[in-house]
């Protein structure tokens, strides 16, 4: 399918500078364009592709004002990242959808399962659970006992969702997430570690995406909680009881301990590490490795371990390269103290 520049600015509400006839059936990079291929530019290093791109179609913010002749039809807008986000989601949108079950599903009886739904062979849909309209169940997705799934929601293969736990509307879970495996409870014993049963459920609101492999286990009692528009990327573990506030976005391989409460609108680089039972305020921003032992404030950033000030981090991180020819001389200084000392006292 094919979209003009002029389809497309008015659907972003851009303005053209070029050729509104120009057409485009495709994405690619800036640096990789071809001909009818659409490309945006929003990053500053790499202005001088726009002048080189074989692209037929390009999104700049409003302010780009070029330095030398561009072959490409510009399409100026607000946002060139968040205009491409609307049009790759228009263009989905045209892609061609399965619908039906095939008939090698495992499905319960019980099951209930709503109207254009797709599930693919080998998925399990196990007693009382629910399954919204317009969803779509790739191969080998469990989905467990009473688990309710609403609708317009995507399980990717290998998606495990256990017993009882609830997925909003209009979710993304993608390969090999597991929600509400059990928590990391154990009780030590003399014998070892006993079990804490796991009894509560997981719940997942509206509008949450869910990366590969990333785990959310169920509460020990009562409920974890993934509140709307949450966005985590793959190899996240969110352990039991843990409630993350609405919009919150998580990059790779963070890790949330139990009971810990995360605020709304919050934004965690990979790596990111939040102790069990704190609390972090709303609007909180944490850099890439960083561990959280304690309570955050909200319209906080921190960087480091423990996590500081970013200001005062980057300085803290200039002196420990020098610790080492700081050691040295501090080790010379002692020995020269000493020499005084033995020279005074003689």
């Amino acid at each position: 399918m094919e979209f003009s520049a002029k389809q497309i600015a008015e659907y972003v509400q851009g303005t053209i500078v070029g050729d509104e006839n120009a057409t485009v059936h495709t994405f690619a990079k800036i640096e990789e364009g071809i001909p009818g291929a659409l490309s945006f530019l929003s990053n500053p290093k790499y202005i001088h592709y726009i002048y080189t791109t074989q692209s037929s179609i390009v999104l700049v913010n409003k302010d780009f004002e070029p330095e030398q002749e561009v072959s490409a039809t510009l399409i100026k807008v607000e946002n060139a990242y968040e205009s491409l986000a609307k049009l790759m989601t228009l263009y989905e949108m045209y892609q061609p959808k399965k619908v039906g079950i095939s008939s090698l599903a495992s499905i319960a009886e019980t099951a209930q399962i709503g109207k254009n739904v797709y599930i693919g062979p080998y998925a399990c849909i196990e007693e009382g659970a629910v399954i919204g309209d317009n969803c779509y169940i790739h191969p080998h997705v469990t989905v467990g006992v009473n688990v309710k799934v609403g609708a317009n929601t995507i399980l990717y293969p290998h998606v495990t969702v256990y017993h009882d736990c609830r997925i909003g509307n209009n979710c993304v879970l993608h390969a090999g997430a597991v929600i509400g495996a059990d928590g990391f409870g154990f009780a030590p014993s003399p014998e070892g570690y006993e079990k804490i049963p796991q009894i509560g459920i997981t719940i997942l609101e509206d509008n949450v995406e869910v990366g590969a492999n990333t785990c959310i286990d169920r509460a020990t009692m009562g409920a974890t909680i993934i509140h709307k528009g949450v966005k985590l990327d793959n190899l996240v573990q969110l352990a039991h009881n843990v409630e993350v506030g609405s919009h919150t976005v998580m990059a790779s391989q963070g890790g949330v301990a139990g009971s810990a409460k995360i605020g709304e609108w919050c934004m965690f680089g990979g790596q990111v590490g939040v102790a069990g039972h704190i609390k972090v305020g709303d609007h909180v921003t944490i850099g890439a490795q960083s561990g959280i032992p304690g309570n955050v404030k909200s319209n906080t950033t921190l960087m480091g371990y423990p996590a500081i000030d970013p200001k005062q981090f980057a300085r803290s991180a200039a002196i420990y390269k020098k610790l080492p020819d700081m050691y040295a001389e501090l080790g010379r200084l002692q020995k020269e103290i000493e020499e005084l000392k033995k020279q005074l006292n003689a």
